[in-house]
């Protein structure tokens, strides 16, 4: 009976064993089917087995941008909308209900996202994308139905993210001043910095004092943050030209640039002298002394606070990262706290100063052809707070409660003050070596104002709500109305007028020979005739 059950379990064994393997191999077949069904379903779109021919059409590139995986154009649409989603998904998880239209975060980010795709879709017309985020701003504020999300963003967030947005600018500011090429830098380069910014500043506090009817110290620090050239614009577009071989046989894109820093330094600076002699109370000697004072503390702290950064944090992993978070961190102390102890004049110039002397000694420890990378950190970080700082100054400006006259008024102070600053930009180069086309160029590329003037537009009227003045709040309004102007009037005109006189201006250097842009237009139009 033994021997019978174990001969009748090993058979059943056997069966149950075959019955396993033809279900395996009976899935093996159907997972396969479904593999090929699948294979041959996707293999019309996929870019594997239908590349783009060598001389392709515009209908084989049209089919092609499709295909998938995505890639090109239609890749980085995928990835901001996702990105888009992730984010909102995030925010909500949360934040909930904040999260949701008619909270705070819901503006923010509906106004980041904005300015972001409203900066991309205005350089297709090769104007800043800095304008595009300015105008989704001033959209999402004065436009019937969306004007929800302008009107829900919480002032003390507004005022707190353009003040980090400053901080991001100023270390910026700092780490590019290179002081062994301050040293060496001409006359022709200190003139064009100051003269410029200081003599418009002077006109346009004259001209708003007595048009706007602006307190003296109001009208300077009007005056200062007109007077700010933009790098966001003047550098991208310099650099263009040198690519491209103009004016780079007299260093005027070098010329140009350098003195760019230096006079966002002093119109920051002045600013922030100013915004404290305007705010302090008590005696009027007092209020004089407290201007210098400040800004000497600022320069203290970014002494004591450079040097320190040069042993702080100790090398190791990740030993860059944590050296960009410390720099961050130590101007929004100086930032913030020079803000909270009502001395906020010292905060921009000591976030300057920490900048540049901490990279006096990291420039030392980097090889001569190795890329900063605290410059990159930096970079990523203004990427960010770029599109908030423009589109929260956008969003400030009510076009509803804006008077026409006020408007009429400011645009002739700024255009009193732009035609000085033109007129002192050519005679700050006069006698400089260059030829009357050079210099011609230099008040066109010393025209367009943005970025400091959206950093620091804002400044002013933060100050005066924490005071609680509505004569003081007007005063600030004003100044960011202002600010606007010039970014929405200087910006595109500077931008267009840099691409325009560049080539027709500046002698073209190529490949160690200048060509004028007539020689340039023979030497093509010659080529052409050769190969008919």
């Amino acid at each position: 009976m033994l021997k019978e059950t174990d001969t009748t379990d090993n058979m059943n064994g056997v069966i149950l064993e075959e019955d396993n393997e033809e279900t395996e191999q009976e899935s093996a077949r159907k997972c396969h089917g479904c593999r090929t069904f699948c294979h041959n379903l996707c293999m019309p779109c996929r870019t594997k087995y239908h590349p783009l021919p060598e001389n392709p059409n515009c209908w084989d590139r049209f089919k092609f941008t499709f295909m998938c995986p995505p890639h090109g154009v239609i890749a980085r649409y995928f990835q901001f909308l996702f990105l888009c989603g992730i984010t909102f998904g995030v925010l909500l998880a949360l934040f909930k209900d904040y999260a949701l239209p008619g909270g705070n975060f819901f503006s923010l980010y509906v106004l980041f996202f904005g300015s972001v795709l409203g900066g991309y879709l205005i350089s297709f017309i090769k104007l800043p994308p800095l304008l595009g985020m300015l105008l989704v701003g001033a959209l999402l504020r004065n436009v019937p139905v969306i004007d929800v999300v302008g009107n829900h963003l919480d002032p003390n967030w507004s005022g707190a993210l353009r003040q980090i947005a400053l901080t991001v600018i100023l270390i910026r500011a700092g780490l590019g001043l290179d002081p062994v090429a301050l040293r060496k830098l001409s006359f022709t380069v200190v003139r064009l910095a100051c003269s410029p910014c200081l003599v418009e500043c002077i006109a346009e506090a004259i001209a708003s004092h007595f048009l706007l009817g602006l307190p003296w110290e109001w009208a300077f620090m009007l005056g200062f943050v007109l007077s700010a050239v933009s790098p966001a614009v003047v550098v991208p577009s310099l650099l263009n030209l040198s690519d491209r071989g103009y004016g780079i046989n007299k260093g005027i894109p070098t010329l140009v640039i350098a003195a760019a820093s230096i006079d966002d330094v002093l119109a920051i600076t002045g600013f922030g002298v100013v915004l404290g002699m305007a705010f302090s109370t008590g005696d009027i000697a007092v209020s004089i002394i407290k201007g210098p004072a400040e800004a000497l503390l600022g320069v203290a702290y970014g002494v004591i606070g450079g040097i320190v950064l040069w042993y702080i944090p100790a090398k190791g992993d990740n030993f860059i990262f944590y050296r960009g978070m410390t720099l961050l961190g130590a101007g929004l102390l100086a930032t913030f706290g020079s803000a909270a102890i009502e001395l906020s004049g010292a905060g921009p110039l000591g976030v300057l100063t920490i900048a540049f002397v901490a990279a006096f000694r990291w420039r030392k420890e980097k090889k001569d052809n190795d890329q900063d990378p605290i410059k990159d950190i930096v970079a990523i970080l203004w990427m960010l707070f770029q599109p908030i700082l423009f589109g929260l100054i956008g969003a400030e400006v009510q076009i509803s409660k804006i008077d026409g006259q006020t408007v009429g008024l400011g645009m002739a102070t700024l255009s009193i003050g732009m035609v000085v600053r033109l007129v002192v930009s050519f005679l700050a180069v006069f006698k400089s070596g260059l030829n009357f086309k050079e210099m011609l160029f230099i008040p066109f590329a010393w025209f367009p104002k943005a970025t400091v003037q959206a950093a620091i537009g804002g400044v002013a009227l933060d100050a005066a709500r924490r005071k609680g003045d509505a004569t003081l709040e007007a005063y600030g309004e004003i100044i960011l109305t202002m600010a606007v102007l010039s970014i929405i009037i200087t910006a595109p005109i500077g931008a267009i007028a840099i691409a325009i006189t560049g080539p027709r201006l500046l002698k073209r250097t190529v490949k160690d020979k200048e060509y004028d842009e007539e020689d340039v237009q023979n030497t093509d139009e010659q080529a052409e005739i050769t190969k008919v």
